[in-house]
This record gives structure tokens, sequence and C-alpha cells, in this order.
């Protein structure tokens, strides 16, 4: 057994080691992975900078470019430039606006959370009121049954005894019976004791014999109607006593009924916390929904301001369109909103939606692709292709 015990540690001690190598040659997978995503993500970053680099220069150039526009037409851009300011800062106050809904949406969001938190301790609270409920509700089931048990052997020994009670009255009777025909004999010995008086006396002695007797059989009766009686007194006690339980069980199913009612009502009420809670989860629903639509304001808010830069930087001697001036776009007629921005098109100046102006082309004034309306972008095309041609 010893030779057995240390083989099977052997074993264990064997496989422990398999597995801790298993795990060595994998954690050094992981390490070289890592290095490798380490090498890649050092390469993306040179990457990165290079390109930086590149825009930066380009920018340079862009700027120095447009350095010398700006010198050529300046009166013209400083009263656009202040327009752009004025929507700059209303756009800083939207945004500040939309910042602080989002706060308070944020802050709603936790306090639902800590109100569903709160929710789902009271319904576990009053499943465990219920359980235990329902186990009173067992237990007092088995209470009923044997008190029902006991009320039915109580009505069985109840009727035995109003059987003996007849049977005793039965008796009565008969006696009473037997009383009157002594009495009618009596009578009719009296009858005879006129009529003979020298056998009268014979007969009186005989006659008192058994009137003594019959005066001790009444005794004898009457010590057993007052035992009869005592028994119905006793009988007619227990009764009442077993008709006091009876009521008693009637008033503790009346109890149970009530307590079988308020677990109703509290399933009902369990009910209803459950429609609060889906409710809840619906507003929390929609309240992401409107945290993710505000993000989007946000996000073409932030676009819009790219737009006003590069409102800012363009140079053309083509009538550029005000904000104001414009309620819809210039091409499908739709009017503008907060999912549906303006945006200006750099080749005639008017302003468009984002679905009639998403075309961009380099135009001789600016040196890098900017956004151009679909009318003008096709017209362009065609110039380019008849020039080419």
């Amino acid at each position: 057994q010893a030779i057995a015990y240390f083989s099977v540690s052997s074993l264990s001690g064997q496989v422990m080691l398999c597995v801790f190598r298993l795990q060595l040659t994998a954690a050094t997978d992981q390490i070289h992975a890592l290095r490798q995503e380490q090498d890649q993500l050092r390469q993306e970053n040179d990457a990165i900078r290079e390109s930086s680099e590149r825009r930066v220069e380009v920018t340079k150039q862009d700027s120095e470019v447009e350095l010398e526009t700006y010198k050529q037409s300046r009166q013209g851009l400083d009263e656009m430039y202040n327009e752009v300011l004025k929507h700059y800062t209303e756009e800083r106050r939207i945004r500040q606006e939309l910042e602080k809904e989002l706060q308070l949406q944020v802050g709603l969001k936790q306090e639902m959370e800590v109100a569903m938190r709160l929710l789902e301790k009271d319904t576990h609270d009053k499943q465990d009121t219920l359980v235990a409920l329902r186990q009173q509700l067992d237990q007092v089931k088995t209470l009923n049954l044997q008190m029902f048990n006991k009320a039915q052997s109580a009505n069985s020994i109840v009727q035995k005894k109003e059987e003996e009670v007849t049977q005793l009255e039965e008796k009565m009777n008969q006696m009473v019976s037997a009383m009157k025909q002594m009495e009618e004999r009596l009578q009719s010995s009296e009858q005879t004791q006129r009529e003979a008086c020298e056998k009268e006396r014979d007969m009186k002695l005989e006659l008192d014999g058994r009137v003594e007797a019959m005066q001790r059989q009444l005794t004898d009766l009457d010590r057993l109607r007052l035992g009869l009686e005592s028994e119905l007194k006793s009988e007619k006690e227990q009764r009442q006593g077993l008709q006091r339980e009876l009521q008693r069980e009637r008033d503790t199913s009346t109890q149970l009924r009530t307590q079988l009612q308020q677990l109703e009502g509290l399933q009902k009420e369990l009910l209803d916390l459950k429609d609060e809670k889906k409710l809840l989860q619906r507003t929390c629903e929609e309240q992401e929904q409107a945290l993710q639509e505000m993000g989007l304001h946000l996000s073409q808010s932030k676009l819009k301001m790219e737009d006003f830069k590069e409102v800012n930087k363009a140079l053309k001697g083509h009538a550029w369109l005000k904000d104001d001036e414009a309620t819809q776009c210039k091409q499908c007629q739709k009017e503008f909103s907060i999912a549906r921005r303006k945006h200006h098109c750099r080749n005639c100046g008017d302003i468009y939606c984002n679905n009639c102006s998403s075309n961009e082309l380099a135009l001789p004034s600016y040196p890098k692709p900017v956004r151009v309306c679909d009318t003008c972008h096709t017209l362009l095309l065609q110039r380019c292709s008849s020039t080419g041609s």
C-alpha cells in the first residue's frame, strides 16, 4: 500500500509538473505575443508621429498661404469672424447646457439604479415573508385537519351518548308504565280488601312487603334517574365545550382566511412592484437612448465648430451666404434642425445639408480638398473631364 501511495503521489507530482510546464509555456507565449503587440504599437506610434509631423508641415505651409491671403482680404473676413464668434459663443453655451443635461441624466440614472436595487431587496424580503406565511399555512392546515378529526370523533361520541339517553328515557317510560300498573293493582287490592276483610289483613302484610319492595325499587329508580341526569348534564357540558372548540376552530379558520387574503394582497403588490420595475427599466432604456442622442448632438456640434473653423479659413471671391439667411437646404428644400446641420459649399457659398454636400474636391483657392455641394461637384467634374479631353 505504501508503494502504491508513493507511486500515486509521484504520478500526481509529475502531472502537476506537466501542468506547471504547460502554464509556463502558455505564459511565455502570452509574453511573446505581448512583446509583439508592444513592437507593433511602437511602430504605429512612430508612423503616427511621422504623419503628424507631415501634417504639421502641411499645416504650416497652409498657414503661410492663408496668412498671405488674409493680408489681401482682411476687412471682409473681420465681419465674418465676428459672426462666427457669435455662432461659436452660442454653440458653446448650447454645449454647456447639453453637458449639464447629461450630468443630470447621469444622476437620474444612478438614482434609478439605487431604486432598482432597493426594489430588488424589497422583493427578496417579501418572497421570504411569503415562504414563511406558506409554512404557517401548511401548519394551520395540519391543525385544522387534526381539529376536524377531533370534532368528528366528538360528534360520534355525542351521538352515542344521545342514543344512550334515549335508551334510558325508554327505560324510564317503561318504569312509569309499571308504576301505573302497580297503582292499578293497588286500587284493585283495596277493592278486594273492602270485599274481604279477613283476607285483607293477610293481603295487607303481603302488600306491605310488596309495597316496601316497590318503594325500594322506586328509590333505586330515582337514584338511577339522578345519575342519568348528572350524566346528561356532563354530556351537555362536554357538548358545549366541543361547540366552543368548534367556534374557536371557526375563528382560527376566519383568521387564516384573512391571512390568505393578506397573502393575495402581497402577491398583487409583488405584481405591481414587478410592473413598476419594468416601467423603471423602460425609462432607464429611454434615458440611455436620450443620452446617446445627446452625445450625437454634441458630436454634431463639434463637427459644426470644425465647419466654422473651415469657414474662418475660407477665402473666396464668391458671395458667402450667412447662416441666419438660410432656413432650408437649397437643393432638397428640407428645413434645418439639430439633426440636419448647415454646411457651406466652398465653391458657390450657399448653404446645404450634409446629404447634399457630402463631396469634397480640391479647389484653386484651397490647398486641400474641401466640402462642395452636389451641383458644383458635377459641374467641376465635367469641367475637369472637358479640359482633360
